[in-house]
C-alpha cells in the first residue's frame, strides 16, 4: 500500500502545477535489458514535457527520469514510457517490480519503434499472465482527452503499410500500459530535423502523447 501511496501522492503534486512550490515530476524512460536500445529517442522526452506544460499547464521538469525495470524508484513517476527496435526481455524481479509498479497505479506505455512487437506480447504476458493485451476501441477515454482522436492513432512513419494500432492492458477496469504499433509516436515527438516529419504528423504525435499523460496522471 505505501507504493500506491507514492503514486497518489505525485498525482496531487501534478494538480497543484500553477504554485511555486509545486514540485516538478518527470517523465520517465524505461531502461530494460535484452539488447534493445531503450535510448532510441533521445529528444522525444523532453519534447512531450514541453508540450504537455504548454497544452495542459502542467509543471513538468523537461529533463526525463532514466528508470530501470527493477529499481524501487520506478514508483516515483507516474508516467513510464519504453521505446526501441527490438529485444526487451524481463527477469524475475523485473516482473515483479513492473507488476507492483502498475497494479499501485503506475502507467506504461510503450511504442514499438519497429522491431518491438515479438518482444513486448511474451514480456507482458510474464508480468500479467492473467491479463490479455487487446486492442483498445477508438471510444476509450485515452483518445478523448484534451485532444481528440476520433479514428484512434495518427500515422507518423510508415514501415509495413498497415495501420496504427493502440493496444492495452487492463487491470481492475484500469488501462495500466498502452502499447501503439505501426504509429511511431516517440519518432514524432523528436526534435524537428531528427525525422524530418510533417509539421502535422508532429503536432498529432504531440497531442496524443499528451493525451497519455493527462490520462496517466488523472485516471481513476
Amino acid at each position: 500500500m505505501e507504493n500506491k501511496f507514492k503514486i497518489i501522492l505525485f498525482t496531487l503534486l501534478l494538480s497543484c502545477a500553477g504554485s511555486a512550490s509545486a514540485q516538478q515530476l518527470r517523465l520517465a524512460l524505461l531502461v530494460y535489458g535484452g539488447g534493445g536500445d531503450w535510448y532510441a529517442n533521445p529528444s522525444s522526452l523532453r519534447n512531450l514535457a514541453q508540450f504537455c506544460n504548454a497544452q495542459l499547464r502542467t509543471n513538468l521538469d523537461t529533463k526525463e527520469a532514466q528508470v530501470e525495470a527493477a529499481s524501487p524508484e520506478i514508483f516515483n513517476y507516474p508516467f513510464v514510457h519504453m521505446t526501441g527496435h527490438g529485444r526487451w526481455t524481463v527477469n524475475d524481479a523485473e516482473a515483479k517490480n513492473l507488476r507492483s509498479y502498475l497494479m499501485a497505479g503506475g502507467f506504461l506505455h510503450i511504442d514499438d519503434n519497429y522491431g518491438l512487437d515479438e518482444y513486448v506480447r511474451p514480456a507482458l504476458k510474464k508480468i500479467f499472465p492473467e491479463l490479455t493485451l487487446t486492442e483498445l476501441p477508438f471510444s476509450h477515454p485515452v483518445y478523448h482527452q484534451k485532444f481528440n482522436f476520433t479514428n484512434g492513432l495518427p500515422k507518423i512513419h510508415e514501415h509495413d503499410n498497415k495501420a496504427p494500432k493502440g493496444y492495452g492492458l487492463i487491470y481492475e477496469g484500469r488501462l495500466i500500459v498502452f502499447y501503439s504499433v505501426e504509429t511511431d509516436l516517440g519518432d514524432g515527438w523528436e526534435d524537428p530535423d531528427v525525422h524530418n516529419d510533417k509539421p502535422a504528423q508532429r503536432q498529432a504525435a504531440l497531442q496524443m502523447g499528451a493525451n497519455l499523460v493527462q490520462y496517466a496522471f488523472d485516471k481513476p
